[in-house]
């Protein structure tokens, strides 16, 4: 019914994933596939509930609906049977600023912040830029996948006197679904601690069969009291742009110094496209959505079978969700510099490398798989110049 085979025109839309390629000097022909920005519209009943909204010629101070809440509440509840409360919900312009806002809020200068890298950068930035100290659980990486070394988790929290946690869940950039048992130890070991949790599940909806997201939250009462769960319908429609996202905080305490970080940065209410937007995404979008799924798990099986017939250097790292794939090109063995260069200048290639994750993540490379399936064919065949 949708098609996600034809190619959009990107260039000159304002777009960074496209348009920056120019301004940082890179190729012509580059592919892009590195931020997570998808290259397929968005569902129709999106785009015209946006375009609907447009037509009303005035876009004065807005204010949330009930529709607005009846619709997110009922995506999570069917979605994952989680029952989200209209008091939890605390709306940013995006979940980066609510990371920010959540390290303000919840630590004070110089404390520790707890990560476990490589993880989604943004997640260091958010730290140090705010006068806090990075405290790494690094991933155990083993036989191509990913686990939580929890004796570590707790020996770090200990020693460093951490009080807060950024959690990826599902994992960007190493693809991992977290159980409800790996779930459930974390959190008993930051309960018994008093570890506030930030837990960002913005790539909640990109979860491949056989595997299921465990919301946070929804682990227990105790469990809930000791979160923030950060969502947003951004990365499932790509709607980054429109700057919406849904923050739930079950503990009223928290939720107010939540609330009162907010106030300090002035921010009031969300912009008018973006509600609207996210309302219609979670009242009619999971027919395009159930699609896109299948479309990507496609593009996935391209990208296996390709490696596994022309690229025996690359290790693909198998994925359980998102659409971010995470590509081990150790064997290669080339400098972090020189796989940059052949990368950009041979391969013509945008990807975002793994160094950028942290340490851990040096020798790896991210490829955004959520484009026709044409490109990332084409971008298949360019790492053989490598």
């Amino acid at each position: 019914m949708y098609d996600f085979d034809r190619i959009t025109e990107r260039k000159g839309s304002g777009c960074v994933k496209v348009d920056l390629a120019e301004k940082l000097g890179l190729p012509k022909d580059t592919i892009p596939l590195w931020v997570a920005d998808m290259d397929f519209e968005t569902a129709p009943e999106v785009k015209e509930a946006v375009l609907r909204a447009a037509a009303h010629g005035i876009y004065g101070y807005p204010m949330q609906q009930d529709s607005y809440f009846a619709a997110v509440q009922g995506w999570f509840l069917r979605r994952f049977g989680w029952e989200v409360q209209k008091s939890w919900l605390k709306q940013t312009p995006g979940v980066v600023f609510a990371l920010a806002a959540a390290v303000r809020a919840f630590s004070k200068d110089g404390d520790g912040v707890l990560i476990q890298r490589p993880v989604y950068y943004p997640f260091s930035k958010v730290i140090e830029e705010n006068g806090r100290v990075v405290v790494n659980n690094p991933l155990k990486y083993e036989e191509g996948r990913y686990t939580i070394d929890f004796e570590d988790f707790e020996e770090k929290i200990v020693k460093n006197r951490v009080k807060l946690f950024l959690f990826c869940n599902p994992h960007n950039p190493v693809g991992r679904v977290w159980t409800r048992e790996e779930l459930t130890r974390l959190g008993q070991i930051c309960n018994r601690h008093q570890v506030f949790v930030v837990s960002d599940e913005i790539h909640c909806d990109f979860i491949r069969k056989g595997f299921c997201h465990q919301n946070y939250a929804a682990l227990g009462p105790e469990y809930a009291e000791n979160v923030m769960v950060c969502t947003a319908p951004s990365k499932t429609f790509n709607l980054a742009g429109l700057q919406i996202s849904n923050i739930f905080i079950p503990n009223e305490e928290k939720r107010k110094l939540f609330a009162e970080e907010l106030n300090r940065v002035s921010y009031r209410e969300a912009g008018i496209f973006g509600s609207v937007a996210c309302e219609a995404a979670y009242r009619y979008g999971e027919g395009w959505l159930t699609e896109l799924l299948e479309y990507l798990e496609g593009n996935l099986g391209c990208v296996r079978d390709f490696i596994e017939e022309k690229l025996p250097k690359i290790r693909l790292v198998e994925p359980e969700g998102t659409y971010l794939l995470w590509l081990d090109v150790s064997a290669y063995g080339y400098s972090k510099e020189e796989l940059s260069r052949r990368l950009r200048e041979d391969a013509r290639l945008w990807l975002d490398e793994g160094a950028m994750f942290g340490p851990e993540g040096e020798p790896f490379v991210r490829v955004n798989i959520a484009s026709p399936r044409r490109v990332i064919t084409e971008a298949m065949e360019r790492f053989l110049r490598l």
